[in-house]
């Protein structure tokens, strides 16, 4: 009797200190801001930029580099308080002197959203501020977005 009771005993503290498999199901993204391009003469017509490249400032590489666009998603910098690009659009393939840039200065708040143990955490931005030098870049829809939390639609529209 007394081996049954601690053979019990034992299977009882083997299956209570097993823990449930605990798998991220959701996909908890740090969301990109994401920008639409109209054109500046009709405010419902969408327009494409041509030959369009996305620089982040003191970088080389291009997050886009010369593709015709009517829309971007870039990433903001979860461990700073702002992120700048250089949007550069180019009229005539190949010629450098048609090149007009613009740079594009994000202000925000980042703060940290938790998802869940699996998860982990993602980056939420709040009180943003859009300014932007005007070169092709006529002007922007709105200057401030209370909080950037999704990528589901634009959350800026850029005139040009």
């Amino acid at each position: 009797m007394k081996k049954c009771f601690g053979i019990l005993l034992l299977c009882l503290f083997a299956f209570n200190a097993c823990e449930k498999d605990d798998f991220c199901t959701t996909t908890p993204v740090t969301p990109n801001l994401v920008i639409r391009f109209y054109d500046k003469d009709d405010i419902t017509a969408v327009k494409s930029v041509p030959r369009l490249s996305v620089i982040a400032q003191s970088k080389t590489d291009s997050l886009i580099s010369t593709r015709t666009l009517d829309s971007i998603a870039i990433p903001l910098n979860g461990l700073a308080s702002e992120t700048v690009y250089l949007l550069k659009m180019n009229d005539a393939e190949g010629n450098l002197a048609d090149n007009k840039v613009d740079t594009l200065t994000i202000t925000y708040t980042p703060e940290e959203d938790y998802i869940s143990r699996s998860c982990g955490f993602r980056y939420v931005f709040d009180d943003v501020t859009l300014t932007v030098t005007n070169s092709w870049i006529e002007r922007l829809s709105n200057n401030s977005i209370p909080e950037i939390n999704h990528q589901i639609q634009s959350h800026v529209q850029i005139f040009h």
